[in-house]
C-alpha cells in the first residue's frame, strides 16, 4: 500500500511537546493550523476560509531539531506522511465517534513568505570511549605493528620466511644408463683400463694360468680365445 505524501502550510497552533519513547528514541507533537485565503467581491480583500487542524509528528533527529527551532505561532511548511484515525471515544469521555488526521513529518520549516530565518548546524558529539558490555568485558585494541626495516644495501635477497621451499620432482624419468665415454662396446671398463695400462711402456698383462674364483673361461686361456698346450706330468711320460 502506497503512503500519502502531502506538504501543509500554516502556523504552530500549540506549543511542541518533545518527550523520549520507552525505547529512548526521541519525539515531538504539535498541531498545525492551516487555513484558506480567498477573495470577497464584496469587501474586495482576501479572508480566511475554514481551517483544518493537523496532528504533526517528528522522531529522531528531525525531532530534537524542531523541538529547538519551533515555537507557537510561526509559520510553518511541513512535509510528510498523511494518515487518517477513525475512532470511538470510551463512554467516559463522552463515547463520541472522532477523526483525526495526523502527519508523520519527513521535512519541517519556516515559510520564508512572511519572514526571515537564521539557520545553524547542528554537531552532535561522537562517542569516542568505549562502552562496556553486560558482564564488563571491553574488547582489546592492539596497538599496530611496527613496520620491517628494508635489508642493508649490497646484501643478498633472502627468501621470505613463510614461503616454503620446492620439493623434488620425483615422478621425472631416471636418466638413461649406458656404456662409459671411451669404452668399447662389449668391454667391461677394468678391462679397458688394463688395456690401457698395459700399452704404456710395451708391457703386455700376464697370462692367465689358472682358474680363478667365479671364471667361467676355462684354464690357460690366453686373451685371444686359445686354449694353451697342458703340461703333461712325470708319470705320464714314463709309462709311455
Amino acid at each position: 500500500m502506497y503512503d500519502t505524501m502531502v506538504t501543509l502550510v500554516g502556523n504552530a497552533a500549540t506549543a511542541v511537546e518533545h518527550r523520549q519513547t520507552t525505547a529512548g528514541v526521541p519525539m515531538v507533537r504539535f498541531r498545525l493550523a492551516t487555513s484558506t485565503r480567498r477573495w470577497d467581491k464584496e469587501r474586495c480583500c482576501w479572508v480566511d476560509g475554514d481551517t483544518s487542524f493537523y496532528t504533526v509528528r517528528a522522531w529522531r533527529t528531525l525531532a530534537d531539531n524542531v523541538a529547538a527551532s519551533v515555537s507557537r505561532g510561526e509559520p510553518l511548511v511541513v512535509h510528510g506522511r498523511m494518515r487518517v484515525w477513525d475512532r470511538e471515544l470510551p463512554e467516559d469521555k463522552g463515547g463520541q465517534r472522532r477523526v483525526s488526521v495526523e502527519v508523520d513529518a519527513v521535512a519541517v520549516g519556516h515559510d520564508l513568505t512572511r519572514g526571515t530565518s537564521a539557520w545553524r548546524r547542528v554537531v552532535r558529539p561522537r562517542m569516542e570511549a568505549m562502552v562496556p558490555s553486560a558482564e564488563g568485558w571491553v574488547p582489546e585494541v592492539r596497538a599496530p605493528a611496527p613496520p620491517v626495516p628494508p635489508p642493508p644495501r649490497g646484501s643478498a635477497p633472502q627468501a621470505p620466511l613463510d614461503r616454503v621451499p620446492n620439493e623434488p620432482d620425483w615422478t621425472s624419468p631416471e636418466p638413461a644408463v649406458g656404456p662409459l665415454p671411451g669404452t668399447a662396446v662389449g668391454t667391461e671398463p677394468g678391462e679397458a683400463a688394463g688395456a690401457a695400462s698395459g700399452s704404456v711402456g710395451g708391457s703386455s698383462p700376464p697370462p692367465r694360468t689358472g682358474v680363478e674364483l667365479g671364471d667361467k673361461s676355462p684354464p690357460d686361456v690366453d686373451g685371444r680365445g686359445v686354449p694353451a698346450a697342458i703340461p703333461a706330468s712325470e708319470d705320464a711320460v714314463a709309462g709311455a
